[in-house]
């Protein structure tokens, strides 16, 4: 697809900044761009068309007097080979708004349009140049917060996703080559697939997909990232355990309990992973009116968090305001369908361990058992044992255990993540809906092979599973279908 329209933006992020760059794509796009530039090259004085993925030197002048207003530096891509898979051109300027502004301007009177937002990915992916989960990395590549999503968004800008799709494809292809083949050509002798050979194929590709189904559960931790709310009783060191995760004073701490009154939340980065953290107020009865708003705030932030930090104070003895914290706390993280959402979901920091303990474990077991209830589990003597909630004893004050905390949030949230290896997980909801969708496909035939439904009922629901990846990696045509029946069975021939 060349459209006949040749379009026209700024590229770089608005403002002020040491280089602007202006890019046109299109039919026109070199003759717009020499149109409002006085090129200092060679084949320019030659009246030659500048020499295509090379940069020129030139000025950006003022149609009234001649004189330069900026030098800029031309750069041609001639189709096919640049980024939208059209002719291309990019002026490259020093950043000032309003020189890039009036660029613009001038070449929207000389003929180019403004292009829309994302309109030069959608040339380049409606051009072949990429398909359409390559296209959708290039808005991950752009919002990426750390290094990790960026090597992530880049690799998925590469292929990689379309890649670990091909297999399950092709074999999903060769199940419907064969059941079409074995319909449309029986008088060809061509063999008719049998239920158990179906049912086989059927389940290798399911297999396949569940796997990368599956995976959505790390890849939006890392396409998102994670919400942790920092809870606790007044005066247990919440605010102090936030400045130190984040390594800043960014909330306030006085030894005035419910000093904290209002969520305060920032972001940083861990492992590569954005966390936002949520400092809240204490957890208590609240004694003003203030006071409560901020408490309700903070039980408002536990049903969004990711995990949940429960601040104890391990200078004081525990008591019932303890319990009752880690009660509130482990209702609000309750999931539907999850018997013991605590375990998962809430991790206890033993607070101020630079000072001497006054408690120990079975205090702490008890605190737990008042909290969130006794395991379903039976101990020795048959008797209910408590559930064993994670820990990390830090100091929020000195600093110690503060990165052995940070290494167990990253353990309990994205286990066994290999920052190193190629990313084999699904970061975009579409995309895992997609998959979903093919799942529900494939489990649809699966059903209608083992009651004896005819063949050609059976494609359709193939091929429903078919049109749901193709949603991701791009469409597979009827001719691609019938250029593998002739090709594997020599049909006609």
């Amino acid at each position: 697809m060349l459209s006949e329209d040749t379009i026209v933006a700024i590229s770089t992020p608005p403002g002020r900044g040491g280089i602007g760059v202006v890019r046109l794509s299109g039919e026109r796009a070199l003759e717009l761009g020499l149109s409002i530039v006085h090129l200092k090259a060679e084949s320019s004085r030659q009246g030659k068309a500048p020499e295509p993925q090379r940069v020129h030197f030139g000025e950006f002048f003022d149609p009234a007097t001649g004189a330069a207003l900026d030098q800029i530096l031309f750069t041609y891509f001639k189709a096919p080979v640049s980024y939208t898979g059209e002719e291309v051109v990019e002026l490259s300027a020093h950043g000032a708004p309003a020189v890039l502004r009036h660029m613009v301007e001038r070449l929207l009177a000389a003929g180019a349009r403004l292009a829309r937002p994302g309109e030069f990915t959608l040339r380049a992916f409606l051009n072949g140049k990429m398909d359409l989960a390559q296209a959708e990395a290039v808005a991950d590549l752009i919002h990426s917060q750390t290094l990790y999503q960026a090597r992530v968004a880049a690799q998925q800008l590469e292929g990689v996703l379309s890649r670990r799709l091909k297999p399950s494809k092709e074999k999903l292809l060769q199940l419907i080559t064969l059941l079409e083949a074995g319909i449309d050509f029986a008088d060809d002798d061509v063999p008719v697939a049998s239920d158990e050979e179906i049912l086989a194929r059927v389940g290798v590709v399911r297999a396949e997909l569940d796997e990368l189904a599956r995976s959505f559960a790390t890849g939006r931790i890392v396409h998102e990232g994670l919400v942790l709310a920092i809870v606790g009783r007044p005066n247990v060191g919440k605010s102090s355990l936030f400045n130190r995760l984040l390594n800043e004073d960014r909330a306030i701490v006085t030894a005035q309990p419910g000093t904290t009154r209002d969520l305060v939340a920032e972001t940083v980065q861990l492992g590569g992973i954005p966390l936002r953290f949520v400092d809240t107020a204490g957890l208590r009865e609240a004694h003003d009116e203030a006071e409560q708003i901020g408490v309700q705030k903070s039980m408002a932030a536990l049903a969004d968090a990711d995990l949940t930090l429960v601040v104890l104070d391990r200078s004081e003895f525990l008591g019932e305001e303890d319990a009752r914290v880690i009660a509130r706390v482990a209702r609000a993280a309750q999931r539907d369908g999850e018997a013991e959402p605590a375990a998962q979901r809430l991790l206890l920091v033993l607070n101020k361990s630079d000072l001497p303990s006054r408690w120990g474990e079975t205090e702490l077991s008890q605190v737990i058992s008042i909290g969130v209830g006794p395991s379903p589990a039976r101990g020795a003597t048959g008797t209910s044992v408590a559930v064993a909630l994670p820990t990390a004893a830090v100091s929020a004050l000195t600093g110690a255990g503060i990165e052995e905390l940070r290494n167990k949030i990253l353990e309990m949230t994205v286990p066994q993540l290999d920052f190193s290896a190629e990313p084999r997980f699904l970061t975009n909801a579409r995309h895992r809906q997609c998959v979903t969708n093919a799942l529900e496909a494939l489990d649809t035939a699966a059903l209608a092979t083992r009651h004896r439904v005819p063949h050609e009922m059976i494609l359709m629901d193939l091929h429903r599973s078919l049109r749901a990846l193709d949603e991701i990696t791009g469409e597979t045509t009827v001719e691609d279908i019938l250029d593998r029946i002739f090709s594997q069975f020599c049909i006609g021939k």
